[in-house]
């Protein structure tokens, strides 16, 4: 077992023994009255579809920050914007599109988990989330290596489009797990003390997983960055064959352009201009002869 699942398993058999703690879900809409209605003073403006970052600050009243959560299916698409706010004993999220109610009722059916304190709440609930990347990080990773048969085998027609497609997903992810790293040691550091000295550690395991996720993202970016090479090096050598055809057939034919040049100005006086004709066949097949033969014995072609 690994420390992280010793982790989540604690998490669950903590949190199973008794109903002490729920979170509050809310929209934006009304977010404004739940706010005040559990004494929780925010200095910012509610405004879901500003958020860009996932990051979390100590304000005076309560612990705040926002989720950015790419949607892994679609991930140049629009994400999962949520607000948090953190309170001694209170948890608000303020979700418009309903994710983090699919999101709990997901942990509960699949864990049976009753929450007994925030920090485990706050721990499955950002554990559920990321739960299924690494998975799709691995979908990634089979989708390079199918990208490589294909630049080894000389298929290469839509490789560009679909080379920049998974980077820019990857560069994406790798700044959300960046972020998401920066999320789980601020709340390890527990700067307003809100948290319990001994559940500080499931953040930890939130930051290690999100830093191993980032680590993995960076890997497939250095990867794919490696399958394009190879395909540039594909298409030079390709470009570098075509023109080593191109100059074979022009070192050929310029003696005989020059042969034919030289008949075709028709000088009075020169020789063999009433019967040449067959003359000059002859020499351009000597010429010919001799140029292959060279070709050959450099191994040109």
């Amino acid at each position: 077992m690994t420390g992280e699942d010793g982790l989540e398993r604690e998490a669950g058999a903590a949190a199973g023994k008794s109903v002490e703690f729920e979170p509050i879900i809310t929209d934006s809409q009304n977010a404004v009255e739940v706010l005040e209605k559990n004494e929780i003073s925010y200095e910012g403006e509610i405004e879901l579809n500003k958020i860009e970052f996932c990051k979390i600050e100590a304000q005076q009243g309560c612990l705040t920050g926002s989720f950015c959560i790419p949607k892994l299916l679609d991930v140049q698409g629009s994400r999962y914007r949520i607000l948090f706010f953190v309170t001694r004993d209170k948890v608000v999220l303020v979700d418009d599109d309903e994710f983090s109610k699919r999101l709990v009722a997901r942990i509960s059916r699949r864990r049976n988990t009753r929450y007994k304190t925030k920090e485990i709440f706050l721990f499955n609930y950002i554990a559920e989330f990321m739960n299924r990347d690494l998975e799709q990080l691995v979908q990634f990773e089979k989708r390079l290596m199918e990208l490589e048969e294909t630049v080894h085998s000389g298929r290469t027609e839509n490789f560009q489009s679909d080379i920049l497609a998974i980077r820019r997903d990857l560069l994406i992810l790798r700044g959300y797990y960046d972020e998401m790293m920066d999320v789980g040691r601020a709340l390890e550091e527990n700067e307003n003390r809100y948290f319990a000295k001994k559940h500080l550690k499931y953040f930890g395991t939130i930051s290690d997983r999100a830093e191993r996720l980032m680590n993995k993202t960076s890997h497939l970016l250095e990867y794919a960055g490696q399958v394009k090479d190879a395909y540039q090096a594909e298409i030079d050598a390709k470009q570098n064959s075509n023109m080593q055809f191109l100059t074979i057939i022009s070192t050929i034919f310029f003696p005989l352009t020059l042969i034919t040049g030289w008949y075709g100005m028709n000088f009075q006086n020169m020789p063999e201009l009433e019967s040449g004709y067959p003359g000059v066949i002859i020499l351009s097949i000597i010429v010919l002869a001799v140029c292959i033969i060279f070709f050959k014995i450099k191994k040109i072609f």
